[in-house]
């Protein structure tokens, strides 16, 4: 038995081997490993950008009898395929296979000199592939879709290089003199292209097609929206949301996915590039929640969104960020509270810069309240503007006084002006008396002159008050200034005296 078995193990592989071997257009079975490259375990490095690529192929045999390595160099020529219109109709699955097993192959982009035929052997091939997908030739075998969310898995699924900040101590800066550009791009964006046109193409059965694009794949594509380039980042853009949009069983997964990315980011890096790409997704989503909203939907307000307003990097995402606040807000006002509340929760102290930011999405905020909402937040919220008032830096209280130019909110100020002018008569006052800025000091006239028209008795009241204040510091400050006079004094005098102690 022991001898058959051997004997069978050592058999001569057949015709029908080779010209499986040959189905690739990489000559005979010496040339280049043949064979389907199998990648549905390929891994990405979740936890570091800066760890070595690891890629773990599985070794099962495909359909063309042996295994690529994906990142082996071809030891020969790559021989070009016919195109699809040049077959006939019946033999474009199998010539859709072949292409396929072209594209697994791996190349060095770094260097522009090298493997020059093979890599644009595999750019016109894919050029080819996403025309067949576009055109809508013929609808893919699903043992083809597999195979092809395999060979996009091999291309795209990597480990990213590192950040430019990255294990330096620097912090994200808000622009770069020039963005990165990842040398692999001309060959990964027809990958990406691919992928988009398979996503979103009619003939895409989402009951088959949910099986390869699974919650693993999605968790890759999000570990590459840190890449730092931003083409590759707008192509996932683009393509998660498609994914999100059809596939509703991914739906649920893909939010906590993106949760998950905003609480490391909030709570321990503080460094990805790709915040503003996922608040720009959650912006279209947000639009779309039905109401009443969930809980769930709400705690992602509080827990996500509302805390991402404390990085040092907000001004790289704040656009996208303040669009997705502002759709809560306009979708339920009942949370305009609590959003406002949480926005002075995480005001900057001495980052004027993130100020401005804060106020200008107050004011955003404050347009989409309602009266009822606006009376819970009012207090701390104008003894937060007070203090922006006062502020040493012209900017931030320029665009304080500012609000008092949208008309929404001076109704919201003029409703509830027995409670709001108390709290800001003094910061007016003092910018009058004080603040170096003439442009400040020419809209504070023009907000004090709006309250004394608006309730002329009021303002006299608070000023009578504001008086009665002042006489009351003056009176306190000249009891400090005798009581210090008068230990001096008593100092003096202790010191010229016999018994005096010394320590």
């Amino acid at each position: 038995m022991f001898n058959k078995i051997m004997k069978r193990g050592g058999r001569k592989p057949s015709k029908a081997d080779a010209m499986d071997s040959g189905l690739y257009g990489l000559g005979p079975t010496g040339n280049l490993n043949s064979g389907v490259v199998s990648t549905s375990n390929v891994v990405v490095n979740h936890a570091s950008r800066t760890a070595p690529a690891t890629s773990v192929v599985n070794s099962a045999p495909q359909p063309g009898g042996a295994v690529i390595d994906p990142a082996a160099q071809p030891s020969s020529h790559i021989d070009p395929l016919p195109q699809f219109r040049d077959v006939a109709v019946s033999d474009r699955q199998l010539l859709f296979l072949r292409k396929l097993h072209i594209c697994c192959f791996q190349f060095d982009f770094t260097d522009t000199m090298k493997s020059t035929r093979e890599k644009e052997i595999k750019r016109q091939t894919l050029l080819e592939l996403i025309d067949f997908i576009q055109s809508g030739s013929g609808k893919i075998t699903e043992n083809n879709q597999e195979e092809m969310i395999k060979m996009i898995s091999v291309n795209i699924f990597r480990c990213l290089p590192p950040s430019p900040y990255e294990n330096t101590g620097a912090e994200m800066v808000e622009m770069e003199e020039e963005p990165f550009a990842d040398p692999l791009w001309p060959h990964l964006h027809l990958v990406y292209e691919l992928l988009l046109r398979y996503v979103v193409s009619s003939d895409t059965d989402t009951k088959i097609a949910k099986r390869y694009i699974d919650h693993s794949f999605v968790l890759k594509l999000l570990d590459l929206f840190n890449t730092d380039d931003p083409r590759e980042r707008e192509y996932l853009k683009t393509i998660l949301h498609r994914i999100y949009g059809k596939f509703m069983v991914h739906r649920p997964f893909i939010r906590k996915a993106i949760n998950n990315i905003f609480y490391r980011f909030i709570y321990e890096t503080e460094r990805h590039s790709g915040i503003g790409e996922l608040l720009e997704i959650l912006g279209s989503i947000i639009n779309g929640f039905a109401l009443p909203m969930k809980e769930e939907h709400k705690l992602f307000l509080f827990r996500a969104l509302i805390p991402l307003h404390k990085p040092k990097a907000l001004a790289l995402y704040h656009q996208q960020l303040s669009y997705c606040i502002i759709q809560f807000v306009e979708k339920d006002y009942k949370l305009a509270d609590m959003v406002i509340r949480g926005l002075l929760k995480y005001w900057p102290i001495i980052n004027c810069t993130k100020e401005l930011l804060f106020l200008g999405e107050i004011e955003e905020v404050l347009e989409a309240t309602q009266s009822a909402e606006f009376q819970r937040c009012m207090v701390p919220l104008f003894r937060q503007i007070g203090r922006c008032l006062n502020s040493s830096h012209s900017q931030v209280a320029e665009r304080t006084l500012f609000l008092w130019k949208n008309d929404h909110i001076v109704s919201l100020i003029a409703q509830n002006r027995n409670v709001i002018l108390p709290i800001i008569f003094e910061p007016l006052e003092k910018n009058i008396r004080s603040h170096w800025n003439q442009a400040v000091h020419g809209l504070t006239i023009n907000v004090r002159k709006m309250f004394l028209e608006m309730d002329f008795e009021l303002f006299e009241e608070c000023q009578k008050q504001h008086e009665e204040t002042e006489t009351r510091a003056r009176e306190l400050e000249e009891q400090r200034q005798l009581t210090w006079k008068r230990l001096a004094e008593a100092a003096e005098q202790w010191e010229g005296g016999e018994d005096r102690i010394t320590v």
